[in-house]
C-alpha cells in the first residue's frame, strides 16, 4: 500500500499530522472522509503519483492524526481550523499552491480551504458532496431520514460516542473486501479507538454549527470559489435523489464548475480508482 511514498508526523500548530506523501509533479492535496483515514486514498495516489506529488494527510482528530482539545464551540474540528492545518502542512513541505481533493467530510475541507485560502488553491476536486450550508438550508424529513447521522453525531445531550464505542465494527459497518486489508487494518484501529471516535463527533458538532455559520456568511456575501470546480458524485448514492441536478447546486457556489456522476458507491476512491484518477488528472491538467 502507497508503494514508494514516505510517511511524516508533522506538526501545524494545533495539531499534528500524520501524511503519507510521494510522486513528483504539480501538488495534489487528497482529503478523506468520515469514518476513513489517509488509507482510503491507497488505489488513487499511486495512480496519480507518475504526474503529480500527491499528498494524503489524516485529518486533525482522525487516524493517526493528533486530537485537539475541544471548546464549547466545537470550533476546533471546524472546516475553518482544517484548512488552516491543510495549508500549514503543505508549506511545510514545499507547495505553496495546490489542487485539493476532498471526499465527504474532506471536501467541507477542501471547499473551506478554497473560499479562506483562494491564493493557495489552484483547483478544487469535491467527491458526492454539496455545500454544508446549502445541505441544512434544504434540510427536509427526506433528508433527515437519510442523513440522520448528522445529528445524532452533531447533538451532545446524549452523546454519541457511547453509543459507538460499545461496539465500534457494528456501528461503521465497513470491511476489508471494499477497503482492502491494509486500509482495513488502518481504518480499523482509528475507530476502535475512543479519542478519535470523540473527534470525529466533534466534526459533526461543528459542522451544524461554526461550519454551517461559515457557508452562511459567504452565501449572505456573495462569495463564490474563484478556482476551477470539478463535482463527481456517486450514482449509487443519494445525490441525485436530493438534489435532482446535483451540479447545478455548486454552480451557486463556484464560478466555473463541471463534473459527471460516476457508477460507484458513496467511496468512489475504493470503487473506482481508476475512474477517478483518470478525473482528476484530465481535470488539474486542464484537458
Amino acid at each position: 500500500m502507497f508503494d514508494d511514498f514516505v510517511t511524516d508526523r508533522i506538526d501545524v500548530g494545533q495539531a499534528e499530522l500524520f501524511v503519507r506523501h510521494g510522486g513528483s509533479g504539480p501538488p495534489v492535496l487528497l482529503l478523506h472522509g468520515h469514518p476513513r483515514t489517509h488509507a482510503t486514498w491507497h488505489r488513487v495516489a499511486p495512480l496519480l503519483a507518475p504526474d503529480h506529488t500527491v499528498v494524503c494527510p489524516d485529518l486533525r482528530g482522525y487516524g493517526r492524526s493528533s486530537k485537539p482539545p475541544t471548546t464549547a464551540d466545537h470550533a476546533p474540528y471546524s472546516k475553518r481550523a482544517m484548512a488552516g492545518d491543510m495549508v500549514a502542512l503543505m508549506r511545510a513541505l514545499g507547495h505553496d499552491r495546490f489542487a485539493v481533493v476532498g471526499h465527504d467530510r474532506g471536501a467541507y475541507v477542501a471547499q473551506r480551504l478554497a473560499f479562506d485560502h483562494a491564493d493557495a488553491v489552484t483547483h478544487l476536486v469535491v467527491l458526492d458532496s454539496v455545500p454544508i450550508g446549502e445541505a441544512l438550508a434544504r434540510c427536509d424529513a427526506g433528508f433527515a431520514a437519510r442523513w440522520w447521522h448528522w445529528f445524532f453525531l452533531g447533538q451532545t445531550a446524549k452523546p454519541a460516542e457511547r453509543v459507538i464505542n460499545a461496539d465500534p465494527d457494528a456501528w461503521y459497518g465497513a470491511g476489508p473486501e471494499q477497503m482492502g486489508a491494509e486500509a482495513y487494518e488502518d481504518f480499523h484501529r482509528a475507530i476502535h479507538d475512543p479519542e478519535t471516535v470523540h473527534a470525529m463527533c466533534e466534526d459533526y458538532r461543528a459542522g451544524l454549527g461554526v461550519d454551517r455559520a461559515a457557508d452562511d456568511a459567504d452565501r449572505a456575501a456573495g462569495r463564490r470559489v474563484a478556482c476551477p470546480v470539478l463535482f463527481l458524485w456517486a450514482t449509487r448514492d443519494d445525490m441525485e435523489d436530493l438534489y435532482g441536478d446535483p451540479l447545478a447546486v455548486w454552480r451557486a457556489w463556484a464560478s466555473d464548475v463541471r463534473g459527471h456522476a460516476l457508477d460507484s458507491g458513496h467511496h468512489l476512491a475504493e470503487d473506482v480508482p481508476d475512474e477517478l484518477a483518470k478525473a482528476i488528472r484530465c481535470f488539474v491538467a486542464g484537458a
